[in-house]
């Protein structure tokens, strides 16, 4: 079966006021929209077509078509300004403090509650603009402690933080975050002010921020990371533990079915400090960049280290291709007038950019033809 699912854009600050649109080929709303969730996630499952949403689809038809709760969530994510700084426990740590939280008697729908689920949240984003800006990861120590070098006195406190080893970049983090907002504020106004060949644009980026956050001591915990330039195609794959945050553009984005999030600056939302640092895989490195590899004519898949899902990105010819997939499947256009067929049941659909199906798993598989893009989301392997 071929299942038409349908979303509102969410409505987040920091959403675009034109791309969702633009990719849609509709008028703007004129408010910024920030992402559409394809999935069965209880924060904001899909619609099918005959209005139930996909939780409530899969509990009421699901076992006649081989489709169980999904293990992962997809969404078009259009970013206009920073998404907060952020990092994702791992399976383990959500499961404990999930338990912790609900015994604690915190409401799943509370702002201060950290953890709303007990799954953890890898997740994978693909560049569809022309290029896709994003912070991942913590920069090499030696690197960060040049750009520091270069702020002059008044980074010295952090300066000296940074001397320390490796292992003291959580502690440099924590104390940011929590009894270091004074020299934080020091380090942004050095940053602000500061001229650099080497950083540049990392200290463009601080002066944008600290405009849209001003003196928020997340605009240095940015300072200390990477700064990734995606080209269309390019995808990050971010796993537990290591801090983000999206800046600008859209995207594909893929994760494990979570809306646990640990905040690290740049939003007015709660930050806890402790729990973040308790969870932060603070290894310095490159950011883990994706690019995806040929498995088939028109076919490209981006491998990542999890068995929750996978991507596939699709470019039928006239002639077509077919996918083989196992399990349950969620298709969605992001150029031209692709055609969608099931093997099995050669039921057929034609998606417009922004449209999506579920493909559930008695099809075997989709053909595609007619030109254009669309992206496969399903469960790893």
């Amino acid at each position: 079966m071929l299942i038409p699912l349908a979303n509102e854009p969410r409505d987040y600050a920091w959403g675009s006021t034109s791309l969702l649109a633009d990719l849609e080929g509709r008028e703007a709303s004129g408010r910024p929209e920030a992402e559409v969730w394809f999935g069965d996630h209880p924060g904001d499952p899909s619609e099918t077509a005959d209005g139930r949403t996909l939780d409530r689809w899969i509990a009421d038809e699901g076992a006649a078509s081989g489709v169980e709760p999904l293990p992962y969530l997809l969404k078009l994510l259009a970013a206009a300004s920073a998404l907060s700084i952020q990092a994702h426990p791992s399976k383990a740590q959500a499961e404990e403090g999930f338990a912790r939280e609900e015994a604690a008697g915190i409401p799943r729908d509370a702002g201060n509650r950290t953890y709303r689920d007990a799954n953890h949240k890898p997740e994978l984003i693909v560049a569809l603009s022309d290029e896709f800006r994003a912070l991942a990861g913590l920069r090499d120590l030696a690197a960060t402690r040049r750009l520091v070098a270069e702020l002059g006195p008044g980074a010295a406190p952090l300066a000296e933080r940074l001397q320390a080893t490796d292992a003291a970049l959580s502690a440099v983090i924590g104390w940011l975050l929590s009894d270091g907002a004074d020299a934080a504020r020091d380090v942004i106004a050095a940053a602000v002010a500061a001229e650099s060949d080497e950083f540049a644009a990392e200290l463009a980026l601080a002066r944008t921020l600290d405009t849209a956050f001003p003196g928020d001591p997340g605009i240095v915990v940015a300072l200390l990371m990477n700064l990734v330039t995606l080209k269309r195609g390019e995808g990050l794959f971010v796993p537990a533990g290591v801090l983000h945050a999206y800046l600008e553009g859209l995207g594909v984005e893929l994760m494990a079915a979570s809306d646990n999030v640990l905040r690290g600056g740049l939003t007015p939302k709660h930050v806890d400090a402790a729990e973040l640092v308790s969870v932060l895989d603070a290894t310095p490195g490159l950011p883990p960049v994706i690019r995806p590899r040929e498995v088939a004519a028109g076919v490209r898949r981006y491998d990542v280290p999890v068995a929750d899902f996978a991507l596939l990105a699709v470019s039928p010819s006239a002639e077509g291709v077919e996918v083989a997939l196992e399990g349950p499947a969620i298709a969605v256009a992001t150029a031209g007038a692709p055609a969608v067929a099931g093997l099995a049941s050669e039921e057929a659909a034609t998606l417009s950019p922004g449209a999506a199906v579920l493909v559930t798993p008695n099809e075997g598989g989709l053909r595609l033809r007619g030109g254009g893009e669309l992206f496969i989301a399903l469960p790893g392997r």
